[in-house]
């Protein structure tokens, strides 16, 4: 209860009493000095001189526990005392060895081991003795593989020396066939009916998997059966040490087993679970069809439960797997018809049919036997979508863009304007605003429709905070087009060639101007104004100048923003000295007033 003016005052007398003939208040002297340093640490020193002959006695119930208990409160405190008492450690190795071998004090036996709390300290101190330092590594060894294979394990006391054990040769600079024997210890705890030693048995694993993976791997049938435990704790445990283990060689067998207890598992443990198979399949998927058909089977039974990025990420898969587009339009097609309440699978199902509706209508699955479904058959189960209570906003608008997007790839093109038409009117704001937007593209911009709703090209992933562009330009992203039919040379009167409104929120004083582009000649400038009667809107005005002799026509300027990402993809289609240019390029670097 001393304060630490109380530590300063007394500590003196403390250290007297350290060296008092009477082993009762050297005890007790050993623990008010530990007191005293974590109350004034500056004050260790003085102890120093007491802490050299502790170790020498004989009642080590008495003192011996107590003295082990000082010196490692001064080792973790001070780095210069850690060095000063690496030397004892030839004399704490005897202490350990005489206590599993001679049984050293019966006096203090429990369950047939002698003193197992002195044990245990001892090997807490040699752990931070040998952390780091070669010498005293290999000084302790010998020592610890003994007590690894002579302690009992039939009763708790040995667990929790062997325990220790583990810990300390884990810590250390140990060879490699001790670090094994330590890891098969840990593996026969798995199979102990004591949960709380299965329990630290799999938290331990977990720590080492990534220094001692072969080892770990041995026992992975265990861990994995540790799947089935009826304890929450030990099931999160062993879901986060089986993921550890997955490699390029046991990925279907791992996955096999993860994907089972995805479907059993409770609530709790499905978003992990999803997240770390789509992880491990991304890494380690032994072909394009293993990756999509796991990720399908994740939103299949798991899809409620999912993180926002899933959507996209399977999305850019199935964009850049050019070979399985029929297969997997397919069989994302069928998943629609037995369940619309997975959201994540019904959004990207949408996409889906709307990249790739003309390929799910001609049969041209390779993969598995095609089916026979019509047009009007995939627009029902669009237009269903559109309709149903089970649909989120979002969910709605992936299905209207994917019926939009049919337009050029189905021959029901006046049913598809109805239906767009429809939704211009509608009370979600959102939706009416694409509505719109396509009822536009129908009316005024007819003629760049098959440009604009073409495939998707191949894209590299790029790290973001929210979903990537791929998902965001068919579903979740606001659009804008500038069509032009005429871009004059710069030897002109240079012209500015349209105007667009983006929907960004900027906070707009006193922006400067920037340039978003400039190539081959061409060279497109932003400049910032805000809106009224909306000062969040940000009116981006954009200048287009051409540098080049010749004239450039048919201009189309394209443009898609994510609506959590202060950035922009563009597309560029132009006419150059009678050939056809096409570019794309991204936009992330608004002036700082923009997001600051």
């Amino acid at each position: 209860m001393g304060s630490s003016e109380m530590c300063r005052d007394l500590a003196g007398e403390v250290e007297k009493l350290l060296k008092t003939s009477n082993s009762y208040l050297r005890k007790k002297a050993a623990l008010c000095a530990v007191h005293v340093i974590r109350k004034v640490p500056e004050l260790m020193e003085m102890f120093l001189p007491a802490t050299k002959n502790l170790l020498s006695e004989k009642n080590h119930g008495e003192i011996l526990h107590t003295s082990v208990v000082l010196l490692t409160e001064m080792c973790e405190r001070s780095p210069d005392m850690l060095s000063h008492f690496r030397k004892l450690v030839p004399q704490l190795v005897r202490i350990l060895k005489n206590l599993i071998m001679s049984g050293y004090s019966p006096e203090h036996d429990v369950s047939g081991i002698s003193d197992p709390f002195l044990q245990v300290r001892i090997l807490r101190l040699l752990r931070i003795l040998g952390k780091g330092d070669d010498d005293s590594s290999e000084a302790m060894n010998d020592i610890l593989a003994q007590v690894a294979t002579n302690t009992e394990t039939s009763k708790n006391v040995g667990n929790a020396i062997l325990y220790e054990t583990v810990l300390t040769i884990m810590d250390i600079k140990s060879e490699s066939g001790l670090r094994v024997l330590a890891i098969n210890i840990l593996g026969r705890f798995l199979l102990n009916n004591d949960k709380n030693i299965r329990y630290v048995a799999l938290t331990s694993l977990l720590k080492t998997v990534q220094t001692d993976h072969n080892a770990v791997q041995r026992h992975r049938s265990t861990i994995v059966d540790c799947l089935k435990d009826l304890d929450v704790s030990i099931k999160r445990r062993a879901m986060e040490l089986s993921f550890a283990l997955v490699n390029g060689n046991n990925i279907r067998g791992m996955m096999k087993e993860l994907l089972y207890f995805l479907d059993s598992c409770d609530p709790d443990f499905k978003a992990d679970c999803a997240s770390g198979i789509f992880l491990a399949a991304e890494k380690y998927a032994p072909s394009k069809r293993w990756h999509i058909d796991t990720v399908m089977r994740v939103l299949t039974t798991a899809g409620s439960y999912v993180r926002d990025d899933s959507v996209p990420n399977l999305i850019q898969l199935i964009t850049n797997s050019v070979e399985m587009h029929a297969y997997t339009v397919q069989r994302l097609y069928k998943a629609l018809l037995d369940d619309i309440s997975q959201q994540p699978l019904v959004q990207v199902a949408s996409w889906c049919i709307g990249e790739y509706g003309d390929l799910l209508v001609s049969g041209q699955c390779e993969e598995e036997e095609p089916i026979q479904v019509s047009e009007d058959e995939v627009l029902d189960v669009l237009e269903g979508l559109l309709v149903s209570n089970l649909s989120t906003p979002v969910t709605r608008a992936y299905s209207l863009t994917a019926i939009m997007k049919l337009s050029t790839r189905f021959s029901s093109v006046n049913r598809i304007k109805k239906v767009v038409s429809i939704y211009g009117s509608s009370i979600d704001v959102e939706l009416q605003q694409r509505a719109v937007e396509y009822n536009a593209l129908f009316k005024k911009y007819d003629h760049m429709r098959p440009a604009l709703l073409e495939r998707m090209p191949i894209m590299e992933k790029t790290a973001t905070n929210g979903p990537t562009d791929i998902a965001q330009t068919n579903g979740e992203t606001d659009s804008t087009i500038l069509d032009t039919k005429h871009l004059p040379s710069i030897t002109q009167p240079a012209s500015q060639v349209g105007r667009c409104n983006y929907h960004i929120c900027f906070c707009l004083a006193g922006i400067p101007p920037m340039t978003a582009y400039n190539k081959n000649g061409l060279k497109i400038e932003f400049t910032f104004e805000r809106s009224n009667p909306s000062p969040n809107i940000a009116v981006i005005t954009i200048h287009a100048t051409n540098s080049t002799e010749a004239d450039m026509t048919e201009f189309v300027f394209q443009a898609a923003v994510p609506k959590q990402q202060l950035r922009m993809r563009i597309k560029l289609t132009y006419t150059h000295k009678g050939s056809p240019v096409q570019d794309l390029a991204e936009v992330n670097n608004f002036p700082p007033q923009s997001w600051q």
